[in-house]
């Protein structure tokens, strides 16, 4: 076992409790842009959505095992990375398939089945996968973890505030459309401000490990794009979904790994930096990608405003 898996992060319950409860109004916040139509849009494009979702519940998990694998990183890092993989799509992950011209449309329609597929895929991912591999397996033996805690954790965590989310946006469309956007603006500071709370009160152990954890995030985060966008090329989808179905694969809800990691595994500190790097890293490279996509406008893409 290496030191970083001995580390854990200071981390109280009722800090625990705030953070639940922040990641809950973050999704409710999310959920008020959430239509029935978003799912039944899956009519209009089913192999595209069945390739996003395929890559993000089990290409991309299967990188991250593989990844652990090879580069036998200490076996929390390799444990958080399969986490993060787990985790469904990235709360950014709507904007920056918008602003690298690519079909937003798709991308929401990833995003709503990959929030509901995550009350499934989640727990069995990270039971699956981290069961292969023995360094791995034994932190889920000492912690005793139990894969229907875990449904039950994402049940409320993610499933409940996005029912309550839609079923609002429903009842009161009017209110839903004007406050959807300044509730997730501030529900994103907000959580956002508790994170840099949370780093700064582990600032110590941050500092001394996170350069273990930036390679393999790196190549998984990297590895996540590209199987997002060529199994879209093999498979013969128009250049937008490629676009749309590399970011869904490649941006993962870290915000959420960091709720698991907490709740469910003491906040081990391989995993705990894993999911926080992830959450500053996908963003970086999120934009720097759609960025360069901007500048590429594909063929059909409606003119950007």
């Amino acid at each position: 076992m290496s030191e970083i898996d001995a580390v854990r992060l200071n981390f109280n319950p009722g800090s625990l409790v705030l953070l639940n409860f922040i990641l809950a109004f973050v999704l409710f916040g999310v959920a008020l842009d959430m239509k029935v139509t978003d799912f039944t849009s899956i009519k209009t494009a089913p192999r595209a959505t069945l390739i996003g979702l395929l890559g993000q519940f089990l290409l991309l998990p299967a990188v991250a095992y593989l990844l652990g694998i090879l580069l036998k990183p200490a076996p929390s890092i390799a444990l958080g990375m399969i986490l993060v993989s787990a985790c469904p799509g990235g709360n950014i992950s709507n904007f920056l398939t918008h602003f690298a011209r690519g079909n937003t449309a798709l991308s929401i329609t990833i995003s709503a089945f990959s929030t509901i597929g995550s009350l499934f895929f989640t727990p069995f991912n990270i039971q699956f996968w981290g069961s292969l591999n023995p360094e791995t397996r034994q932190i889920l033996h000492q912690v005793s973890l139990s894969p229907w805690e875990v449904v039950i954790a994402v049940v409320f965590l993610l499933g409940v505030p996005a029912a309550l989310g839609m079923g609002v946006a429903h009842k009161w469309p009017r209110f839903a459309a004007r406050a959807h956007k300044p509730f997730k603006i501030l529900s994103l500071v907000v959580f956002g401000l508790f994170i840099v709370g949370a780093l700064a009160a582990n600032w110590n152990y941050f500092i001394q490990y996170v350069g273990r954890v930036v390679l393999v995030v790196f190549l998984m985060n990297g590895l996540g794009l590209v199987v997002g966008y060529f199994s879209g090329r093999l498979a013969g989808l128009p250049e937008r979904d490629c676009r749309a179905t590399s970011i869904e694969v490649g941006i993962q809800n870290s915000g959420f790994g960091l709720v698991l990691v907490f709740n469910f595994f003491e906040g081990i500190g391989g995993m705990a930096i894993v999911a926080a790097w992830w959450g500053i890293w996908h963003i970086v490279s999120g934009l720097i990608l759609a960025s360069w996509w901007r500048r590429r406008p594909p063929p059909g893409a409606p003119v950007a405003a």
